[in-house]
């Protein structure tokens, strides 16, 4: 019975924000008329867009009580209200979510105040019936329950009236798509600049300098040749340190475009080398990976670099003394997972290694993942689309 009544009384709390959302209803009539008025007038033609935008916020909180009380989310589908005030203006008249709202919020002014009311009948006889059915002869209460029912009622009421079509969730899903879609590219894009300014400081500030360098100890050797040869075979001993200098930093440059050892190795076997030389206990774990065909070039050279990123991370953040690296191939995706043992306490949005590995994985379609509580571990999880 105590459950049952902390139930009912859940349910009558529910009522009576139903009733609150009815009551706002209703002063969106005034709204509305003052909405009329000014679009009568071209300087009020900006109000209706703003009106508009109100009344989706309400049957969006309607939308989050129905999910939360249901289990069960309702969808949403508006189309964006952007641009200049007509073209807003326009949208917000043509859009089929605005008067599937206006429909909801009118029924919701009506039967939104008479299931609350409902309760209170309800209410009355459970005290009796119940209060007597479970108080004296310990049966189940048969009254509080249809409280609940109400609740349900209204859940289902507001669900069907405020679904979209599935035309409209279509239309939503693609706009949504595209929307996706002209981030990566943004974000794409931004790499590969960002890959090619790197580049090319690492060009001008290593390579080419020591280059300089190199080409000029090889003119003052040629110059002291024949009056000082000791000093010129100094100078020349100079410039081939130089230029195995020279040519360490330009492989380096060249692993960071895309590793050879991918090539050679493939996939699991370049991730063994990394891992042995992070300066961490790194394990690594294979899931059909290494076996099955090679998934593309870009896939892999993704994988990579984010596994690379992870495990400089963790040598230089977590200070953790192990890791762990997993390979899994399903038959759509490449899962990487990266774990260390650190302190943890990473965050998730900072630093320009996370924002680079998330921009790379996103321009392949993929996704990145990372919990890091305090005091570890860190896990970073990534998907990629490959067709194997």
């Amino acid at each position: 019975m105590r459950e049952t009544v902390r139930r009912a009384g859940r349910a009558t709390v529910e009522l009576l924000k139903g009733a609150g959302l009815s009551l706002a209803s209703y002063l969106f009539i005034g709204l509305a008329v003052f909405v009329a008025v000014a679009m009568l007038t071209v300087v009020g033609a900006g109000v209706l867009p703003e009106a508009v935008l109100l009344l989706r916020r309400t049957a969006g909180y309607k939308r989050r009580w129905v999910g939360a009380w249901t289990g069960e989310p309702v969808p949403e589908a508006y189309r964006p209200l952007d641009g200049e005030v007509f073209t807003r203006v326009r949208t917000a008249v043509g859009d089929p979510g605005t008067y599937r709202d206006l429909r909801w919020l009118g029924a919701h002014a009506v039967y939104g105040w008479l299931l609350a009311c409902g309760a209170v009948p309800v209410w009355c006889v459970a005290l009796f019936v119940d209060g007597v059915w479970c108080g004296l002869l310990r049966k189940r209460a048969v009254v509080l329950p249809l409280i609940d029912r109400l609740v349900d009622v209204d859940a289902a009421w507001s669900r069907a009236l405020l679904m979209p079509s599935p035309e409209a969730l279509r239309t939503a899903r693609l706009a949504e798509r595209v929307e996706e879609l002209s981030q990566t590219r943004a974000g794409a894009v931004a790499a590969h600049g960002a890959e090619l300014r790197r580049i090319e400081r690492d060009l001008h500030d290593g390579t080419q300098a020591r280059l300089v360098a190199l080409s000029m100890r090889v003119g003052l050797a040629r110059r002291a040749y024949e009056k000082d040869p000791d000093a010129a075979r100094k100078l020349l001993e100079d410039a081939q340190d130089q230029a195995e200098e020279a040519l360490t930093e330009l492989r380096h440059v060249v692993r960071g475009i895309h590793p050879p050892i991918l090539t050679d190795r493939g996939l699991v076997g370049a991730v063994r080398a990394l891992a042995a030389g992070s300066g961490l206990e790194v394990s690594v774990r294979d899931d059909g990976v290494e076996d099955g065909p090679r998934p593309p070039a870009a896939v892999e050279a993704a994988a990579y670099f984010v596994i690379a990123e992870a495990l400089t991370n963790a040598a230089k953040h977590s200070g953790a003394r192990q890791a762990s690296v997993g390979l899994a191939r399903t038959t759509d995706r490449l899962k990487v997972a990266v774990r260390d043992e650190g302190r943890g306490g990473a965050d998730p949005s900072g630093g320009s290694g996370l924002l680079g590995m998330r921009r790379r994985v996103a321009a392949l379609d993929g996704t990145v993942e990372m919990t890091s509580p305090v005091g570890g571990p860190t896990l970073i999880e990534v998907e990629l689309p490959c067709v194997w």
